[in-house]
């Protein structure tokens, strides 16, 4: 059995007989103990035997040993330091400073060095295993790069697992910002096609009329700009998988030859007799009601009933707000990676307002808001200040509804839906979970008590004083 290995203690110091008093000490100690008289071989010594603890002496010949503490703080953050020096130079504090420990002045004191060494390297032993503990949850608490602990994001993890190795088609619906190309990305990840392509497209962010080019690719001289041969994306995901993204975007014709495409796994680019055969797993992915655009006609029912053969939800994050501190976290250790910052946590301020705020760009919306955060901070707290002014000045922004006296109930109903719209800003799927209706429902009701969209009115006037001034 291997014997458990010892302290290393790296002793920076200059004294001039063969093993220095602090030596002989630490090694009595039971240290395993190395010595370097100058800066230089000390800074060799660090990076090759990585030291658990550096004693060094302040008063060095060829470095400042501050400038050295300094160093070795940058290097092994994680490394005990105690420095000493046998003048009374007044340097103690700023080694302290500089990242010691403990540092002391004067005629060494052993019993002092060896307590300190010792708190030292107690108060190191505790950093690692707090950081041992905070990756376990972090790796318990992520699923392929998905973060969540709450129990509507475990299901849908275990929905994942369950459904990645087979060939079902997957519809993945959810707000922006939720986490929709995550999940997809995991299903692909968990698939027997994960070591084949995973082709994405926004349905979305491309001009309706070259989508179809897009998929299906084409011939040269096709049509006007077809200076060369494409090829078309079914092609490009062929034993892979192919993520649709704002499906119910996609014109309707392409559905249909996107249908056919589905039903007989081949087609032929545009301006092309070549017959394309493609095996490829189908990912679809919509921000919106797709219920809605079947009802008004956006989207083929049959493409619909297709597609879905397996329907994901990824829920918005104020549903699911036990995720928000462990997103923090997450997002804390990235951008203080990315810009070198020593911001540590967030007060406890902040995770109350960052709780309480409804987030309708959800966990991307989030994730900016630690960016900037980070990069405003001026300690190694975030506090309410490095906030933007919407969470700071009122997150819920709502207020009591009062039911005034003598109306009906339809008015009062009229009035509860008029006011949840309009402090939703007429996000008409965030107003259906405040009142706890079906989207349709709140559609159905605004209807029936005659609720209009006045800003879209006012758009829709001013497009057309517009257009009949030009």
């Amino acid at each position: 059995m291997n014997e458990p290995r010892l302290t290393r203690v790296l002793i920076v110091d200059a004294a001039e007989t063969e093993v220095s008093p602090v030596e002989s000490l630490l090694a009595t100690a039971g240290y395993q103990v190395t010595r370097a008289g100058t800066g230089g071989e000390a800074e060799d010594l660090f990076r090759s035997w990585r030291p658990d603890a550096v004693v060094v002496e302040l008063a060095l010949t060829d470095r400042d040993g501050l400038e050295l503490i300094r160093e070795f703080r940058q290097r092994g953050p994680e490394t005990a330091i105690v420095a000493f020096t046998s003048g009374s130079t007044g340097r103690s504090a700023e080694a302290v400073k500089a990242g010691a420990f403990d540092a002391m002045e004067g005629p060494l004191d052993g019993d002092w060095l060896l307590d300190k060494l010792s708190k030292a390297l107690r108060q190191k032993a505790l950093a690692d295993e707090n950081e041992q503990l905070r990756q376990r949850l972090h790796d318990r608490y992520q699923f392929r790069n998905v973060i969540g602990r709450s129990r509507k994001m475990h299901e849908l993890f275990e929905l994942v697992e369950s459904v990645a190795s087979s060939e079902a088609n997957i519809l993945i619906q959810g707000e922006s910002g939720t986490g929709k190309e995550l999940i997809a990305n995991a299903v692909h990840c968990g698939s027997r096609r994960s070591k084949g392509p995973f082709i994405k497209i926004n349905c979305a962010a491309i001009p309706k009329d070259l989508i179809e080019s897009e998929l299906f690719g084409y011939r040269k001289g096709a049509f006007t700009g077809a200076t060369v041969d494409k090829i078309g994306l079914f092609e490009m995901a062929d034993g892979g998988s192919l993520l649709l993204d704002e499906i119910g975007e996609m014109p309707p014709y392409v559905q249909t030859k996107l249908l056919r495409v589905l039903q007989e796994r081949e087609y032929r680019p545009i301006g092309s007799d070549r017959v394309v055969r493609v095996d490829f797993r189908l990912i679809c992915a919509a921000n919106v009601d797709l219920d809605i655009a079947l009802a008004e006609g956006r989207l083929r029912e049959d493409l619909y009933f297709r597609i879905n053969t397996i329907m994901m939800h990824v829920p918005p994050l104020r549903e699911r707000t036990e995720d928000i501190p462990l997103l923090c976290d997450h997002f804390l250790d990235k951008f203080r990676q990315r810009y070198q910052k020593h911001v540590k946590t967030l007060a406890p301020s902040v995770y109350h307002l960052l709780i309480r705020n409804r987030w309708r760009g959800n966990v991307r919306e989030l994730e900016n808001t630690i960016e900037r955060a980070i990069l405003v901070a001026k300690g190694t707290e975030i506090t309410v200040s490095d906030l933007p002014d919407s969470i700071q000045e009122d997150t819920s922004n709502v207020t009591d509804f009062i039911i005034p006296a003598h109306r009906t109930l339809a008015e009062i109903e009229k009035m509860a839906i008029l006011q949840t719209l309009q402090r939703t800003k007429w996000n008409k799927q965030e107003a259906a979970h405040v009142l706890g209706l079906y989207r349709p429902t709140l559609y159905s009701k605004m209807k029936k008590h005659g609720i209009h969209d006045t800003r879209k009115a006012a758009r829709t006037n001013r497009s057309s004083e517009s257009g009949s001034a030009s």
